[in-house]
C-alpha cells in the first residue's frame, strides 16, 4: 500500500487511515489477489478460513490493527459463521508465517502486511492514541535497521530470529486533532 493518491510525493509509509479517495475495494481485491499468488509461489494453502480472516484484516481494519477477539466479532456481524477463537489463532499463525500479516505485540493485535511479496524487516509505527498502526514500507531502512540489529545480536552472541521494530508515538491526526 502506497500513500494517499492526493498526496503528490510517494511515501514509504503504509497510510494509517486511508485518504478519503482511497478505493478500498480496489485495495481489497488487489490485497486478496497478492494473497492467493503469494500463497500459490510458496506451495502453502489458502484455506477458506484463512483467507476469511486475512478478508476481516484487510477489509475491516481499515489498515489499522484488530486484535483476534475483534476479528471474530467482525466476521459474526457481517454474518459468517462465528469462529472458535483457536481457528483464529490458528489463521492468525498462519498469515505470519507466510507473511501476509503482522503481529503488533505491544496491541496485543493483528495487521494485514502491506507489501507482502517482498522479504522485508518489520517496522511499525503505532499511535498510542488511536491504535493506528502505520507499516514502514522503505528498503533502505529495512536493509539499514536490520544491518544495525545483526551487528548488534553479533556482538551480544545472539542470534535475531525475526526482528521487529514498533515505535510508540502520535499519529497526525491524533497531533492535529
Amino acid at each position: 500500500m502506497t500513500a494517499a493518491s492526493n498526496d503528490p510525493s510517494p511515501s514509504p509509509f503504509a497510510p494509517a487511515r486511508p485518504a478519503e479517495d482511497h478505493d478500498h475495494g480496489a485495495c481489497l481485491r488487489r490485497g486478496l489477489a497478492e494473497a492467493e499468488a503469494h500463497c500459490l509461489d510458496l506451495g502453502a494453502r489458502l484455506t477458506a478460513a484463512r483467507r476469511r480472516v486475512l478478508d476481516v484484516l484487510l477489509r475491516e481494519g481499515g489498515h489499522g490493527a484488530l486484535g483476534a477477539y475483534e476479528i471474530i466479532d467482525r466476521m459474526a456481524a457481517r454474518g459468517d459463521a462465528r469462529p472458535a477463537p483457536m481457528s483464529v489463532y490458528r489463521a492468525l499463525e498462519f498469515l505470519i508465517e507466510v507473511g501476509l500479516a503482522h503481529r503488533i505485540s505491544s496491541l496485543n493485535a493483528f495487521v494485514a502486511c502491506a507489501h507482502p511479496r517482498r522479504n522485508h524487516g518489520a517496522q511499525f509505527l503505532v499511535c498510542r492514541s488511536c491504535h493506528a498502526v502505520i507499516e514502514i514500507d522503505d528498503q533502505e531502512c529495512d536493509d539499514t535497521l536490520g544491518r544495525a540489529l545483526d551487528a548488534a545480536a553479533q556482538a551480544a552472541g545472539f542470534l535475531a530470529e525475526a526482528p521487529v521494530v514498533e515505535v510508540p508515538g502520535l499519529c497526525r491526526r491524533c497531533r492535529e486533532g
